[in-house]
């Protein structure tokens, strides 16, 4: 500002300098002539008179419209200072609510309202402040004051959000579904979907969704793995009164979760119930080629069926490869006890209860004891049957 004041007044100097010079030069009169009167004065003090006249009959000018105006530019001042102040509030609300100050939040939205344009975003953010209260039917209520055409795929991901949120499953669904009717589709709508479709039981639907949000990178893959096994589960015990429908799904189901001994151990379960143990021993088989573990060594047994000379050759097979393991030793003493070889029985399960003393399993070691203590009641040794029963209780680490 000093620099151009210092310009200014260089300018008018420069215009005295140049007023002075041209004064010293009066060669010229000019002449007004209305009958009666004339009127004569100089060339310079007229130039003179024409700028004085000019500058005030601008000012005058400037004035008379500053006036007439005035009105117009108080509104228009007015105008401008709610927008800023609705502005303002509406910084406010977004503060608030991630702050979780929900109440002050919809109240900031709310005085944000002063100005239109901001309809959209005072209502999607006093619609979450109010969800998050609790206060469901005031949320709705915000929600349906969004009627700008630009906001209605926004105010609907919101509405399905939170309902999801708040397990009206079927709300959520209803304005995901409303939301592609008009183009839209996000992968935080599929999201929303999957916790809808959960909330639901749609397993199939859930397994779904989960699959193409594993493809987009878009679900952790523990989740992943859990979702998936969580709703192949409730498949499966949905089809647990028919044997082929199971079986159907069972097929359906990618390699990685038909070697899942959690599923498979299921899968087994079901069809042994179903009066189906070949089925159910292919299942066993395929998945422990895959993923050895003892939950499916301990199924294996139940699916022998009748004859479980079969399931004994495949074990022993088994065994030359792992000869420490108690779990398989455990599972040939199982398979020996139901062809009645006693005395193989007995040796497996004494080997199976010396390896679970040494790795300290104890689950394992209350199973074998109680398995040696049927083996001598078959064998009418009471004493040692009750002497396994005694350790059976006796290893059970109760807290």
């Amino acid at each position: 500002m000093a620099i151009r004041g210092l310009l200014w007044l260089a300018f008018l100097f420069a215009i005295a300098v140049v007023l002075a010079t041209l004064g010293r030069f009066d060669a010229g009169q000019v002449l007004f002539v209305y009958p009666p009167y004339r009127v004569d004065v100089s060339l310079n003090l007229f130039i003179v008179g024409v700028v004085v006249v000019f500058i005030l009959l601008y000012a005058l000018l400037r004035f008379v419209r500053n006036v007439v105006t005035m009105p117009r530019r108080v509104a228009a001042y007015r105008a401008r200072s709610r927008a800023e102040k609705a502005h303002n509030a509406l910084r406010d609300a977004i503060g608030n609510l991630y702050a979780g100050r929900f109440s002050r939040a919809e109240k900031a939205a709310r005085d944000s309202l002063a100005d239109e344009r901001n309809k959209g975003a005072a209502g999607l953010i006093a619609a979450n402040a109010a969800h998050r209260m609790h206060e469901y039917a005031r949320r709705d209520d915000w929600l349906e004051q969004i009627d700008d055409a630009d906001w209605q795929e926004a105010r609907l991901m919101a509405t399905a959000d939170m309902r999801a949120d708040g397990r009206d499953a079927d709300g959520a669904l209803t304005a995901l579904t409303e939301m592609r009717t008009q183009g839209g589709r996000r992968i935080h709508a599929q999201q929303i979907a999957l916790r809808a479709q959960q909330q639901l039981k749609n397993w199939s639907e859930v397994l779904k969704l989960v699959k193409l949000l594993e493809k987009r990178e878009a679900l952790h893959p523990a989740v992943a793995v859990r979702l998936r096994q969580l709703a192949a589960e409730n498949l499966l015990r949905d089809r647990r009164h028919n044997p082929d429908a199971l079986l159907e799904l069972w097929q359906s189901l990618t390699p990685v979760e038909r070697h899942s001994s959690r599923l498979a151990d299921l899968a087994a379960e079901l069809l042994i119930g179903l009066d189906r143990p070949q089925d159910a021993r292919r299942i066993v088989e395929e998945a422990l080629a895959q993923n050895w573990d003892a939950r499916l060594l301990r199924r294996y047994p139940d699916t022998a069926g009748a004859d479980a000379l079969p399931l004994i050759q495949k074990a022993e097979a088994w065994r030359k490869e792992r000869p420490d393991d108690a779990d398989l030793l455990f599972a040939l003493g199982r398979l020996c006890l139901k062809q009645q070889l006693w005395g193989k029985a007995q040796s497996f399960l004494e080997g199976a209860l010396k390896s679970a003393d040494i790795a300290e399993n104890e689950p394992l070691k209350i199973r074998t004891h109680r398995a040696l203590a049927r083996l001598h009641e078959q064998l009418g040794d009471s004493a040692k049957a009750a002497e396994h029963y005694r350790e059976s209780a006796l290893s059970m680490n109760v807290v």
